[in-house]
């Protein structure tokens, strides 16, 4: 394990037909403790409603507007928002300003890694809701509803 420094835009990019994932810090870098990633995602889109089975998560708005769904309660999210969602709790969110949201995140332990790069070679056309949640159940992130914009329309 070593220190590591990276400037904005730096790490492994992940594209993907609803986001950009860049991973800043993989759990192979630092003995498998935590990963750390940042996402650009596009206005209206955002993940359907999950939980992870073995991880931790936090999220932090860098930019842009968004709103997550924590269980049942929906919240605004500007920029400087912190959420923390403890392993088995249903959340979700979406990016909802005018231009992309960015988030940074990490998973502890860590996790998804594998499920970006995998997803990133899923056509857009084929991005469906049956695919996210077979790749996302591969990987101990389980899909319990739809995505906000299906379950709470602006």
């Amino acid at each position: 394990m070593r220190a590591r420094v990276l400037g904005p835009g730096e790490g492994a990019r992940s594209r993907n037909p609803t986001s950009v994932v860049v991973f800043k810090l993989r759990g192979t870098e630092c003995a498998d403790r935590t990963n750390v990633f940042e996402i650009e995602v596009p206005s209206g889109n955002g993940p359907p409603l999950h939980f992870h089975e073995a991880q931790d998560e936090w999220l932090y708005v860098l930019d842009g507007e968004f709103r997550f769904r924590v269980d049942d309660e929906v919240t605004p999210a500007p920029p400087g928002t912190f959420v923390f969602l403890p392993r088995h709790v249903p959340h979700a969110w979406q990016s909802v300003g005018q231009r992309p949201g960015r988030l940074i995140g990490a998973f502890v332990p860590p996790a998804l890694e594998r499920f970006f790069e995998r997803l990133s070679t899923v056509r857009e056309d084929e991005a469906t809701a049956d695919v996210f949640r077979t790749l996302a159940n591969d990987d101990g992130m389980i899909v319990v509803g739809p995505p906000l914009a299906q379950s709470h329309p602006l």
